[in-house]
């Protein structure tokens, strides 16, 4: 991992709003998605595996979003041409993404982000963080289906380790959770007041 700072990469930051539900309303969120203490060590394990192989991660996903001109549009600017340096930042950040997803157990500090990085994809933050000019928010819809490649693709990663089908499994259905987990909390700012 480069100690370089990350563009736009601010977990932790005092100007961060605190999360808008609490500790134990968030453990209450773990358990739906069966999320426990032995996950939160398989993702640790994982990141180990994952680390070297950030770089051929991201280039099979940015690949992914590439072929699909309705998800490139959300980072090209208005006449259309995508924005090279908006998708090297948010590279860098996804790069992140995926070491933050594995540092596990979530503090108050991770989950704070997370809530941030629902509104970097929603009209009320979109684009600001790198002052871009792209589409200025992402449908949901794509947010949810997303869930799917992000989650599929990975287990070719983790078995890349030294480590049994078992112990693959078990971090594979680790990372499918904090996926389900993660993006829930991304759609608060999607969901009517009081509803979410």
């Amino acid at each position: 991992m480069s100690n370089e700072p990350i563009p736009g990469y601010d977990r932790g930051a005092e100007d961060l709003p605190a999360p808008p539900i609490t500790m134990d309303e968030f453990d209450h969120l773990k358990q739906s998605v069966m999320f426990t203490d032995e996950d939160a060590a398989h993702l640790q394990a994982a990141g180990d595996i994952l680390e070297p192989q950030i770089d051929e991660i991201l280039d099979l996903w940015y690949g992914f979003v590439g072929d699909h001109d309705f998800l490139l549009q959300y980072f090209a600017n208005a006449a259309g041409t995508p924005d090279e340096e908006y998708l090297d930042r948010v590279r860098a950040r996804f790069g992140q993404w995926i070491r933050d997803t594995c540092d596990a157990p979530y503090d108050e500090e991770w989950l704070a982000y997370q809530f941030e990085i629902g509104r970097r994809h929603h009209r009320t933050g979109k684009n600001q963080t790198d002052d871009a000019d792209a589409v200025p928010h992402i449908d949901l819809r794509y947010i949810i289906a997303f869930i799917y490649p992000i989650t599929a693709t990975i287990r070719e990663f983790l078995a890349n380790g030294d480590h049994s089908e078992a112990e693959v499994d078990a971090m594979y259905h680790a990372w499918f959770k904090s996926v389900v987990l993660q993006v829930t909390l991304w759609s608060q700012p999607y969901v009517p007041e009081g509803d979410w």
